[in-house]
């Protein structure tokens, strides 16, 4: 089964994707800020990682700078998930090293097909 991180400071937007995650058969950890789900990943590194950009301590373009920079997280597949949907921050959300950046409101079909695919 495969483990996907979760990352999101708004508790109801953090359910509404663990909950599509979960139905369709994966397994999920939750955190609620970058800071939080670098140490999560460093603890024990998941299957793929889903991020917010705009998130306190840590926003989610740190955290994929940090994950790129790192030889053991390099390659950790990263989509972002986020309500900022302008051209600029999907191209530096690309240019960073996210694998993909879709926005919210999701369509649940096309994110599960989006993630089997990473994964």
């Amino acid at each position: 089964m495969s483990r996907i991180l979760v990352v999101d400071d708004v508790p109801t937007e953090l359910e509404m994707i663990c909950r599509i995650l979960q139905e369709a058969g994966m397994e999920v950890e939750r955190a609620s800020d970058g800071e939080e789900a670098i140490a999560r990943i460093q603890e024990k590194p998941p299957d793929l990682v889903i991020l917010d950009v705009v998130m306190p301590r840590m926003n989610g373009f740190e955290v994929v700078r940090e994950l790129r920079e790192n030889e053991e997280t390099k390659h950790l597949p990263v989509v972002f998930c986020t309500q900022k949907n302008t051209e600029i921050d999907k191209t530096w959300g690309i240019e960073l090293g996210a694998d993909a950046y879709v926005s919210k409101p999701l369509e649940p079909k096309q994110f599960i097909n989006l993630v089997r695919r990473l994964l």
